[in-house]
């Protein structure tokens, strides 16, 4: 990801930060990477409650997924 960041602060758990950063110490990944690959999923779940334009394939997926009328 090479575009601008933006800093933030966040707080997370003891046992998150510990959780962590032992990832990193046997991945050599940075902490600050896995955090926005988090938010990344936390968007993607969500993502129906965004703004937006739905692509073609979610709206059938959706539709899909819903109970048939009686």
């Amino acid at each position: 990801m090479s575009r601008k960041k933006i800093s933030t602060t966040i707080y997370i758990t003891p046992e998150q930060n510990e959780l962590l950063h032992l990832l990193h110490s046997r991945t050599k990944v940075p902490v600050a990477v896995y955090i926005r690959e988090g938010i990344d999923l936390v968007l993607k779940k969500y993502e129906d409650s965004l703004p937006g334009q739905r692509t073609l394939e979610a709206a059938q997926v959706k539709e899909a997924a819903r109970p048939a009328k009686k």
